[in-house]
């Protein structure tokens, strides 16, 4: 089972590399980073804690940092036009050689759409647009010219150059809709991820088996991947909506066997609840002696 950090995007990007190099030197295998501009808060709470923009990131950390994976936790598809997008992560890819996750989702953060004036439409028709997009962004990352003539996406003859130097690059979706997202994961991705503890992961992981038995894909074919908040030592945190693991070394081994035994292929970790500086490197290295 592979390891990999998740670097919040409200912090400097010194300490984002900092977190990367880390990582890099003791034995991590990845660096994922969010897709948000600003904090997930509701009307009349602080929104202005600064966030990084992921492109410029992962950009940056691929040339920073030359051995990890390096992926987005997830584009929201919603804020970029997917031919664009396909060749932001075309070149991430060119600048990694070869070491870029690319993952994409339907989009969900209501304040940033709000604020920027951008569409979020209902959850049909944002996983409708969601699947046009694969289209796209399939074509163009993998064929010589790519024509699509959808509702909500058209290109016509359309070039993506230079390719990705990995052919094919990886192409993770999250989700966690049992009807219709886990069966765009079954027909689309190489890869998966679902945030949770591991009794939900495993529930929905056999959920996308059944899907993919439905439309005739092995699903051995799709990396599972998953993560929760996690906590080397201390009290858990209480309310919220984010799963938890951990609480103390002992019980987080509990926690990552249980995700092991489910056939996880990647743990993700987020490090809001590692500390920072010298505490965040120490509860790292106490993570990656379970791992």
């Amino acid at each position: 089972m592979r390891l990999s950090i998740w670097p919040g995007a409200g912090q400097s990007f010194a300490g984002v590399l900092e977190t990367a190099r880390h990582a890099e030197t003791t034995g991590w295998d990845g660096v994922w980073f969010a897709d948000h501009f600003m904090p997930n808060v509701q009307p009349g709470e602080d929104d202005t804690w600064p966030v990084l923009e992921c492109g410029s990131v992962v950009a940056a950390l691929a040339a920073a940092v030359p051995r990890v994976r390096i992926g987005t936790l997830v584009y929201g598809m919603t804020y970029r036009h997917p031919a664009v997008l396909a060749n932001m992560a075309a070149t991430v890819d060119q600048i990694s050689g070869g070491r870029f996750v690319f993952g994409v989702g339907a989009g969900w953060q209501v304040n940033e759409h709000e604020q920027y004036g951008i569409e979020l439409p209902s959850l049909k028709q944002r996983i409708d647009r969601f699947e046009e997009a694969l289209l796209v962004l399939r074509g163009l990352l993998n064929e010589p010219r790519t024509t699509v003539n959808g509702k909500y996406y058209r290109v016509t003859d359309a070039v993506c150059e230079p390719k990705p130097v990995q052919r094919p690059m990886p192409l993770m979706i999250g989700a966690k809709g049992e009807k219709r997202m886990l069966r765009v994961v079954a027909e689309h991705a190489d890869e998966w991820n679902c945030w949770g503890r591991p009794e939900l992961v495993a529930h929905k992981s056999a959920v996308l088996d059944e899907h993919c038995a439905a439309v005739g894909r092995n699903p051995g074919s799709i990396a599972r991947t998953a993560q929760a908040l996690t906590v080397v030592e201390g009290a858990l945190p209480e309310g919220g909506g984010s799963p938890v693991i951990g609480g103390s070394p002992g019980k987080l081994a509990e926690d990552v066997a249980a995700y092991r035994e489910l056939g996880l292929d990647e743990l993700i970790i987020p490090d809001a609840l590692l500390g920072t500086g010298a505490d965040r490197l120490r509860a790292m290295d106490v993570i990656r002696g379970i791992v």
